[in-house]
């Protein structure tokens, strides 16, 4: 069956041109492998290798032309004895190209004083070529401090100036990190956001819908000047160079610059770069007013600038393997040049389609103008390695389309692939082109197969090519996947397919604003509009994938985990056409499925027994963090602390069946209590968010700032004596003491901490104190209130700083900590385990034991894990 039908991709029935040519197939292979081990190999054996193959090559095509054997056969009418010297030969002389470039890439990072400057960690000043768009790194947290963004942008060194003032000139790729991270300043963000919110009234708050300012700080990182640069622009920079973390990178060290001012700019980018960098501008402005979702993912899908993209939203995509819908992909480029040419095999024939015959353009000149449209999209969406890919493929379709030669498909991936990786061997090496070249070889040669079977089974003829196309895709990527995420996708097929018919119109309406953004930016606006909806529909689905708590499997994030994840898929693929023999049998296999991603919670609860029925209180397992809940009624819950993850927190308040949050009280500002917040919010009906009046670190505060001003929370401070009530729940606020109080040493001894009482269950939350503010509660008014306790938070994740007192004074039945499974920090300290048990108390910790219900009180107090 000939690639080039005139079927869509799976289609039935294609029509049948001969048999498929896969002369191009293993020369590209060849070369692609070669590429990615030449890399690192030293330059003698590169050099030789090439020389070995070449000089083999030649021989045989010697040894063909001596023997006096005719020409090369055709695709149709092979001739057995030349097609397999001149295969051969073919692949010998691929392998030697490949090598040789490979060699040549690879010399770079070694040539030239850079890497023997990195290896001395020696502050340079150096003339740099930015080579990439600079794209802003995601805060990490670690431990209880989040670690601060930087801005990373790939380039060339060109000229180096050494500690010596000798200059050197070279051409060096390297990774420039800057650090955004700034010093702190004295005045909090609650309190400019409020004018001194005055923190003595604990019900004062802040109104955040009219401090939407102070969630943004003007000197932040998504306003730094190095975001604007372009590609081709010189830079002055000054900075130390260290060796890259990890070998087989395209980068031969790493730039670090600590100076956050504007970059010093000694030569602007190019003409073609600078109205790339127009198109780009103007469709962020054209979708600035977009709604949020709409705004992040649009300018991604068109141009690739994910700068928008929160993590909440590009973790959605990652859970239901979309991500080739977050930026820029050759799938867009393959819709813009079919608008343009029609479906690929009629675009030589009488009844062509698309825009070029409707304006009058012949074949030569549809050519050259999908050769335009090719360069420009490389140059606004930049050359990942998909759109490269797509532009290559696209290249050799124009190239037989100007020259009137039958084209085929396969053969022109195999030639995009061939090209590629000779021009850029690191391509060899990239998981997003493995994964590009893997969907597309799906579409070409499975989905045509599994088509026609959908068919002759009763499927729709539409659904069954979109089906087809959407399960080939997903079992070859599949594997790949699972190295990279360590998870399987178990919603990626029906998210795929729910996504896939809201993609062109989101991209011809995206690329349609982006055009018209330069002269109409009203018009601009209202086409940005328009693809907003099929763009929130795909978030929609996105986001409706990743919260089913079935959507996904754990799975060994190796090759050999691949390996047994391909087993499984053909297993899959050969079960699941003998399923669809039996109807009833293929049905029952598709409730039993969807009860397995669904997870109703009342079945679920009957086969786990998680959430347990009566619940009081959860620990929820959020790593080396806090986050707990507490009942307040049939779908509500007071959250206490919301962990290090978003994700994590999310998770176990769906499985709780959380719903409504009417407080969320954040008892300390630091990272692994509060950077899981949007998880809380994300969903939820939220009243109020209450936190300490400690506000450090700072860059956490105005965190929880801009993420209640983004929802419309209001937010309040608590302080000692504060009483509140929710339906059978009540609780105190014992710490921190009103002012004028001491300031504490720390975010830790600033924490806020609780006594909650539930139908006759007595709970201490006690945040992160350590001994200072632990004794200090003890000599405080609320002192009675913390003696004979049922249940203890232990403090800081029970680390050594425990005061004894206090512990010999709560004497809890229970004693729950939340700790992260083979932490650094040593939590729990054996010394505190063994206070708490020496006192009576039952010690449950979230690393062993997952997360913790409490139920019941009294004599019927116990506890579950889940």
């Amino acid at each position: 069956m000939h690639a080039a039908s005139g079927k869509r991709l799976g289609a039935a029935n294609p029509r049948q041109e001969g048999p498929t040519d896969l002369r191009l197939v293993p020369p590209a292979l060849a070369a692609w492998a070669t590429a990615a081990l030449a890399l690192d190999v030293p330059p003698g054996w590169v050099t030789g290798g090439a020389v070995v193959c070449s000089v083999v090559a030649g021989l045989l095509l010697l040894a063909r032309r001596t023997s006096g054997e005719p020409g090369l056969p055709s695709a149709g009418q092979p001739r057995r004895g030349s097609w397999s010297r001149v295969s051969v030969a073919a692949v010998l002389l691929c392998v030697a190209a490949a090598a040789v470039s490979a060699g040549l890439h690879g010399a770079d990072l070694r040539r030239g004083p850079v890497p023997g400057l990195a290896r001395q960690y020696a502050g340079v000043t150096a003339e740099l070529e930015v080579t990439s768009d600079p794209r802003l790194t995601r805060p990490r947290v670690q431990g209880a401090h989040a670690l601060p963004s930087a801005v990373l942008i790939e380039a060339d060194v060109r000229r180096v100036e050494k500690a010596d003032g000798s200059v050197v000139a070279t051409r060096t790729p390297v990774l420039v990190t800057v650090d955004m991270g700034g010093k702190p300043r004295r005045t909090g963000p609650f309190r400019r956001a409020a004018n001194a919110v005055n923190a003595v009234n604990a019900a004062e708050s802040v109104n955040v819908g009219n401090a939407a300012g102070a969630g943004k700080s003007a000197d932040g990182p998504e306003s730094s000047p190095w975001l604007g640069l372009l590609p081709s622009t010189r830079l002055r920079v000054t900075g130390r160079l260290v060796p890259a973390l990890t070998g087989g990178d395209r980068v031969a060290a790493v730039l670090r610059v600590r100076d956050r001012a504007a970059p010093e700019v000694v030569g602007q980018p190019s003409a073609a770069q600078r109205f790339a960098g127009r198109l780009r501008a103007g469709l962020r402005d054209a979708t600035e007013d977009l709604p949020e979702d709409a705004r992040a993912l649009l300018p991604g899908l068109v141009v690739g600038d994910t700068s928008r993209v929160t993590p909440e939203l590009d973790e959605a995509f990652k859970e239901t393997d979309l991500t080739h819908l977050m930026a820029v992909s050759g799938a867009n480029f393959t819709i813009l040049l079919a608008l343009l040419i029609g479906p690929p095999a009629l675009a030589q024939q009488v009844e062509r389609r698309g825009l070029a015959p409707r304006l009058g353009l012949s074949l030569r000149a549809t050519a050259l103008l999908g050769g335009a449209l090719t360069l420009g999209f490389v140059v606004v969406c930049r050359p990942d390695p998909s759109v490269l890919r797509a532009a290559a493929c696209g290249s050799v379709a124009l190239l037989a389309l100007a020259t009137g030669r039958r084209r085929s498909l396969i053969p022109a991936l195999a030639t995009a692939v061939l090209l590629l990786v000779l021009y850029d061997p690191w391509l060899a090496r990239s998981y997003g082109f493995l994964l590009s070249v893997l969907a597309t070889g799906a579409l070409l040669t499975i989905a045509p197969r599994w088509s026609p079977a959908l068919r002759r089974r009763g499927v729709p003829p539409r659904l069954a090519e979109a089906l087809a196309a959407a399960g080939a895709a997903q079992a070859l990527c599949a594997p790949v996947v699972a190295v990279l995420s360590a998870r399987v996708s178990l919603v990626a097929v029906p998210c795929n397919l729910l996504a896939e018919f809201a993609v062109a119109p989101a991209t011809v309406l995206g690329f349609a604003a982006l055009a018209s953004a330069q002269v109409a930016m009203p018009v601009a606006r209202m086409l940005a509009w328009g693809a907003s909806w099929p763009a929130g529909w795909i978030v929609d689905i996105a986001r409706t994938g990743a919260a089913l708590p079935g959507g996904g499997v754990d799975w060994p994030g190796s090759w050999t985990g691949a390996l047994l994840l391909g087993l499984c898929m053909v297993l899959v693929v050969f079960a699941g056409a003998r399923l669809l023999r039996h109807p009833w049998w293929c049905a029952a296999c598709g409730v039993l499925l969807l009860l397995v991603v669904v997870r109703p919670a009342p079945l679920t609860r009957v086969i786990t027994g998680w959430p347990p029925p009566g619940w009081r209180f959860v620990m929820c397992d959020v790593g080396q963090g806090d986050a707990t809940v507490l009942a307040a009624g049939e779908g509500t819950g007071v959250v206490v602390d919301a962990g290090p993850d978003p994700v994590l927190v999310d998770h176990c308040l769906r499985e709780l069946g959380i719903t409504k949050v009417p407080l969320v009280i954040l008892t300390h500002f630091h990272a692994d209590h509060v950077a899981g917040l949007p998880g809380v919010l994300r969903g939820r009906s939220v009243g109020a968010i209450e936190t300490t009046g400690f506000e450090e670190p700072e860059d956490q505060a105005e965190f929880v700032l801009r993420e209640a001003v983004a929802r419309g929370v209001p937010v309040t401070r608590a302080v000692a004596g504060e009483r509140r009530r929710t339906g059978d729940l009540d609780w105190e606020v014992l710490w921190p003491r009103p002012a004028p109080a001491p300031e504490p040493e720390g975010a830790n001894d600033a924490s806020v901490t609780l006594l909650v009482r539930s139908a006759g269950l007595r709970l201490l939350l006690l945040g992160d104190l350590e001994p200072p503010a632990q004794r200090a509660l003890l000599s405080s008014p609320a002192a009675a209130q913390v003696r004979a306790v049922d249940v203890l938070k232990v403090a800081h994740h029970g680390s050594a700083y425990q005061d004894p007192d206090l512990i010999r004074a709560a004497a809890p039945r229970l004693a729950l900590i939340s700790c992260g499974a083979e932490n650094t920090y040593g939590h729990p300290a054996p010394s505190t385990v063994a206070a708490l048990r020496e006192g009576g108390a039952v010690v449950l910790r979230t690393d062993e034991d997952g997360a913790l219900a409490v139920v019941g009180a009294g004599r019927e107090l116990r506890v579950a894990g889940n």
